[in-house]
């Protein structure tokens, strides 16, 4: 098999489901086809999330034109540090841009305060702390960047959709001091089970994407299995983390049943049950 090669359509659920985090404009399908290759496995809804300014507008605009789709709208960890200093290399997505300071930061988050408040916005995310991709030169932007999210989300009433690599502690303490939304989904949950047991204190929601498969994910097993079923979601994060056995090929929303299934043997719940739960929490959490 070719590792460009879409993966087939899994076995449909025979309980609808949300992905509660997914990248439409990153894959090689259209929206209609990506949301019918979903509708025909029993994934109903799909968050599109935004991770810098035009791909927030992207989201709102295509939350606003398909009934399946809720949108989250952010500046990613990483974009505020690269509006603030600039990136004068670019990535293979990011163009090359010049610095903007702090005030250029300011005009990117009124923009994302002034898309938070549309109704087919549920989310304010993906944002939080990455100390993967961003040395220690831009850790201050991605941190003004996160508390504004944060009290972005609150003013609206949205949820608030957490990026944390490599930053459990200082996301939790930045959270805690901030004062949490009501509402707060860890996105591609990637903390160990301590930190599972601290998150369910607090009530926040663990988002489990296709990495929960992988052989080298123990601890990620681990921590599903002692986080309440009430606060657990699925997603892809596709394109990325394609589940197992599919590892390193396109991921798409079509893909949640291969994960979920594996989520349910770590849980030792019935795969309609979690999915039943899964929905429900998605719900709660995104308010549709």
């Amino acid at each position: 098999m070719s590792r460009t090669e879409a993966p087939p359509l899994p076995e449909p659920l025979r309980v609808p489901v949300a992905d509660s985090h997914t990248h439409l404009d990153m894959q090689d399908a259209t929206v209609e086809e990506a949301l019918a290759r979903a509708a025909a496995v029993n994934v109903t809804t799909v968050v599109q999330v935004g991770c810098d300014v035009a791909g927030s507008r992207w989201a709102a605009e295509t939350a606003a034109a398909h009934p399946a789709v809720h949108a989250s709208v952010a500046l990613h960890p990483n974009e505020a540090p690269r509006i603030v200093h600039g990136d004068p290399e670019g990535t293979a997505r990011q163009g090359a841009r010049e610095p903007g300071g702090k005030a250029a930061l300011d005009d990117a988050l009124a923009e994302i305060d002034a898309l938070a408040a549309l109704d087919h916005v549920r989310g304010v995310g993906e944002t939080g702390l990455d100390f993967f991709r961003t040395g220690p030169e831009g850790i201050a932007a991605q941190e003004e960047s996160f508390r504004a999210h944060i009290e972005i989300a609150k003013r609206h009433g949205k949820a608030l959709v957490i990026h944390d690599r490599d930053a459990h502690a200082d996301v939790l303490r930045v959270l805690a001091d901030a004062g949490a939304p009501e509402r707060t989904v860890f996105h591609c949950y990637s903390g160990d089970a301590d930190m599972a047991r601290i998150c369910a204190r607090a009530g926040y929601f663990m988002s489990f994407a296709g990495n929960v498969t992988f052989k080298n994910a123990q601890p990620l097993r681990d921590a599903l299995a002692v986080a309440p079923a009430e606060l657990v979601l699925v997603e892809t994060d596709a394109p990325f983390l394609t589940p197992a056995p599919y590892r390193g090929r396109p991921n798409a929303p079509y893909l949640i049943p291969v994960t979920l299934r594996a989520m349910a043997e770590v849980k030792g719940l019935e795969e309609d049950v979690l999915a039943a739960a899964i929905y429900d929490n998605t719900a709660r959490a995104f308010d549709f």
